[in-house]
């Protein structure tokens, strides 16, 4: 029989785990430690059970976007090698593909704030409040790097081809 703290966050993962590995592909960019990191943040959860049952969704979030933070910090210190043909991008010709693929392109191309900013807030659906809570800023930062992220986004997707509609980019001024 399991205990209380098992159970409850056995359901927890059930049922927000397709979403934190959302969040955490959208801010890698890559599926593989999309799942990496989301595994070691769920580790990290139970281990906190206790205290964070009555948040765990933020918590896991703000876990999620920092765990990314440092990531991008190792990678920046030490950059990664191509592995030639492993590396190569495999296209699809479904429009929707090829969207999804341009707007996961031009996201990495942001700051890692910025990043964060946009998946939370627009995303994620997150108020402002949630995503200051969650990047532990200010909501004045907050705003600031969504406007930022979101203009380099529109520059990046406008200069890859993609032409995005005012209502395909929330936020985006009508």
């Amino acid at each position: 029989m399991r205990d209380s703290r098992g159970a409850e966050f056995d359901d927890f993962v059930r049922t927000r785990s397709v979403t934190l590995l959302r969040v955490a592909y959208l801010l890698t960019g890559d599926r593989n430690a999309a799942e990496d990191l989301l595994q070691e943040v769920l580790e990290q959860v139970y281990v906190r059970w206790r205290r964070v049952r009555t948040t765990p969704e933020a918590y896991a979030r703000k876990a999620l976007v920092n765990r990314a933070a440092n990531r991008w910090r190792r990678r920046a210190r030490r950059p990664e090698r191509a592995l030639a043909e492993h590396d190569g991008v495999r296209q699809d010709h479904a429009d929707d593909v090829a969207t999804r693929e341009g707007i996961v392109a031009a996201l990495r191309t942001l700051p890692p704030r910025q990043r964060a900013t946009v998946v939370l807030r627009y995303l994620e659906d997150l108020s402002v409040t949630d995503v200051a809570a969650a990047l532990g800023c200010s909501e004045g930062a907050v705003k600031s790097n969504t406007s930022r992220g979101l203009a380099r986004l529109r520059e990046s997707l406008a200069g890859s081809g993609l032409v995005l509609s005012s209502s395909t980019i929330p936020g985006s001024p009508r």
